[in-house]
Parts: structure tokens; C-alpha cells; sequence
């Protein structure tokens, strides 16, 4: 009777959301009650540990107590101003962030596509103002298979064809080349008239944890450099100690940094945008901004969340839990007919499941892993990736990758 009221239950909030939601999404069949650290449980009080981190939005953990708390206080204390007034956290929160990116400015925002929709005004201002390039004629290069968003402007460019038909007429003014090749994009800039940026992923994570040479940033940097172009790192999934590092350019510094998902610790949507005072001051009042950007709420857990990150020494733990993860799955590859390849960087890592994209194989697994306690979701149709919350301990790790090849051996031929 227990399992059947369970099971009831999970099926009542199932039932709710296919019949009251857009379906707009696919989840795993889980539904989810309670958080804490690397773990999840569902409404039957079943645990899990938590592989995505909702991508990449959780690397803190969940429900980090110094976030919790300090929610608590200033959700009593004052939430939001709009920027007609200012409020006593946001100044210091900007001071904070940029010392530590090491940029003059922030404009704070929410989301992250609204994080690369101010990039994307920016430099196209900085081109007319600063560059001088033809009026409404400025031109930004894009990556193929990237992902920027959903917002009409980024699904411009996107090469997914769900995000992007029957959603035109597009926005024109972007250039796609392919990712990972310098020849390209120089190519491209010496062919073409009115470039002002290229918008980059350090790490292509919706396309499948794609990780690029190791020469690719710091070459994107020498050329953009070299044609007065602004460098836009989108690093919205890939920062933030996320791969093992603060930033996964590492120590190139592109003109532009886009911050957000961990810039909250997973408790409120926060984006920032990062770049210097001469390429900052190209926005002036009324021209861009957002009601609740920069409120007191968001600026005072943006902060803390950086401070979780540094204090803790996030990246350093990712670092170290990535080698050991591709370390062992690489070596149950050797004997494997499932999986193809792992790859990745600190601990942001996919899978590559040897099956068609099209195929099932990834999401049975996946479904699977739930059944296991371990809580992962395909991308791209046959990859799995695997990014669990920074916090994680080296026990907890090996105890997950048990889990994670215990279910791959299921689906050996």
C-alpha cells in the first residue's frame, strides 16, 4: 500500500505539470522535494546524489547554509529597489566581483541569455562609438553548435534547429564559424568589414562538454587582439570554479566576461557582465537595465556565493575530482562497448555512449542511474554529462562512479 501511495504521488505532481505547464521541456520522471549539498530527494524521501547541478547552477551545493542564512536576513530586510533608487549592497558586491575578475565595471542582470544580450549590445555600441564601423552594420562571430540561450536574438544564431524553426524572422548581424579552429575565425576577419566581437564558450557544454585544444583561447585572444575586436567569453555554465579553475579562459582575459547559473549558488536568478570602463561607459542611463537587476537581494547573494567559492576553494576540489573521474572511467573505456570517450575538464565531463544520437540508449541509462541514486541527464541525444555540486568529497565521488559503472555494465552487449 505504501509503494502504491508513493508512486501516487509522484504521479499527482507528473500529472499537474503536463496538464497546467508549457511542455517546453522533457524531464527525467523524478520529482524532486529537498536539497542539501551533493544530495537530492524526491517526494517518497528516496536520495539521490546530484550529477547535473542543474547545469552547473549549483556548484556551492544545494542550500548552502551561509546562503541560507544570509537569504533569510536580508529576505526580511529589504528585496528590491528597482535602480530608480540605490540600496546599500550593490556597490559592494560590484566592488567585490571586479576586483576579483579583475574588470573596472559590472551591469548586473537575471539570466544568463540576458547576461549575452547585453554583451551583444555592448560591443555592437563599442563598434559604432569606439571602432567606428558602419552604422547599423556591425557584425559579431559565433560558434556553430553553441548555446547562448533562448531569446529570440541568440536562437539567431543557434544551430539547433528545435530552438531556432519556425521562431523568424531572425536577427541578422552574426557570422557562424566552426568551433575549436582558429583558421577560421581568422578567415573571417580578414574577409570581412564591421566585426566588432566573437562571442565564445571556454567549453561548449550543451553541445556535449566539447573542450578545445589547449591553444584555442589564448589564440582567440591573440586575434582579437590583433583586428580590434572584442573577445565575449560566455561563461555562464563553464565559470566559476566549475572546471577546475576560476574562469575556464584561465588566465587569457577576454574584453567581456558573462557570469551567472553558481553566481547565486542555485538560490535566484543573477547575471553579471564584466568588462573595463572604455568599453563600459558606451552604455549610458535609460539605455539598458532591468527592474530587478542589481537589487539589494540578488547583490547580497551574488557576493556571498563568490566568497563560498574562494573560501572553500571550489575550483581546487574540481580540479582535483575531475582527474580522478576521467581517470577511472577511461579506464573501464578500455573494456567497454558502451562507452566511446569521456572528456571534460575539472568537473564538468560527458560521455559519449556508443549509439546513434537518435537512439534511447542514453536516456535508459539515465533512467537507470535514477534507479540507482545518481541523478544525470543526456545531451545531444547519445552524451551523458556528469557535473555534480563543487562540494563534493573524494568518498562521495569514487561512491558515484561505482553507481555510474555499475549501470553502464547492465548495458554492455
Amino acid at each position: 500500500m505504501k509503494t502504491k501511495i508513493q508512486k501516487n504521488l509522484a504521479l499527482y505532481h507528473l500529472d499537474l505539470e503536463k496538464k497546467y505547464g508549457a511542455h517546453d521541456y522533457h524531464p527525467l520522471p523524478v520529482v524532486l522535494a529537498k536539497g542539501e549539498g551533493v544530495y537530492l530527494w524526491d517526494v517518497n524521501g528516496k536520495k539521490y546524489f546530484d550529477f547535473l547541478s542543474s547545469y552547473s547552477a549549483v556548484n556551492q551545493g544545494h542550500c548552502h547554509p551561509k546562503l541560507v542564512a544570509l537569504i533569510k536576513d536580508q529576505v526580511e530586510t529589504l528585496t528590491l529597489t528597482s535602480r530608480a533608487f540605490h540600496n546599500d549592497k550593490l556597490g559592494e558586491y560590484m566592488e567585490y566581483a571586479t576586483k576579483l575578475f579583475g574588470y573596472d565595471q559590472l551591469l548586473p542582470m537575471n539570466t544568463g541569455a540576458e547576461g549575452v544580450e547585453t554583451s551583444i549590445k555592448i560591443s555592437r555600441k563599442w563598434g559604432y562609438l569606439k571602432k567606428k564601423v558602419d552604422n547599423d552594420k556591425a557584425k559579431i562571430i559565433v560558434c556553430d553548435n553553441n548555446f547562448h540561450g533562448r531569446t529570440t536574438t541568440v536562437i539567431s544564431f543557434s544551430s539547433d534547429a528545435g530552438s531556432k524553426d519556425y521562431f523568424g524572422p531572425h536577427t541578422p548581424g552574426f557570422i557562424n564559424i566552426p568551433y575549436n579552429d582558429l583558421n577560421a575565425l581568422e578567415k573571417i576577419l580578414i574577409e570581412e568589414k564591421n566585426i566588432v566581437s566573437f562571442l565564445v564558450e571556454p567549453i561548449q557544454g550543451e553541445a556535449g562538454v566539447n573542450v578545445p585544444d589547449d591553444n584555442y583561447i589564448e589564440g582567440v585572444r591573440e586575434l582579437c587582439t590583433k583586428h580590434n575586436i572584442l573577445m565575449i567569453a560566455d561563461e555562464i555554465q563553464t565559470g566559476l570554479g566549475r572546471t577546475g579553475s576560476l574562469l575556464a579562459c584561465g588566465d587569457v582575459r577576454p574584453d567581456i566576461l558573462i557570469l551567472a547559473k553558481a553566481l547565486s549558488g542555485g538560490t535566484y536568478p543573477i547575471s553579471a557582465v564584466l568588462c573595463d570602463k572604455e568599453i563600459m561607459e558606451v552604455i549610458q542611463p535609460g539605455q539598458h537595465g532591468s527592474t530587478y537587476g542589481g537589487n539589494p537581494f540578488a547583490a547580497s547573494i551574488a557576493k556571498k556565493s563568490l566568497e563560498i567559492i574562494i573560501e572553500e576553494k571550489l575550483p581546487e576540489n574540481a580540479n582535483k575530482l575531475g582527474e580522478i573521474f576521467r581517470s577511472k572511467i577511461n579506464k573501464y573505456i578500455e573494456t567497454s562497448n558502451i562507452v566511446k570517450l569521456v572528456r571534460g575538464k575539472g568537473l564538468l565531463n560527458a560521455i559519449v555512449i556508443n549509439d546513434k544520437p537518435d537512439s534511447q540508449t542514453a536516456w535508459n541509462i539515465c533512467l537507470k542511474l535514477r534507479d540507482n541514486g545518481l541523478l544525470a541527464k543526456p545531451t545531444q541525444g547519445n552524451i551523458i554529462r556528469f557535473a555534480p555540486p563543487l562540494v563534493m568529497t573524494e568518498d562521495q565521488l569514487n561512491e558515484c562512479i561505482d553507481i555510474i559503472i555499475s549501470t553502464l555494465v547492465e548495458f554492455e552487449s
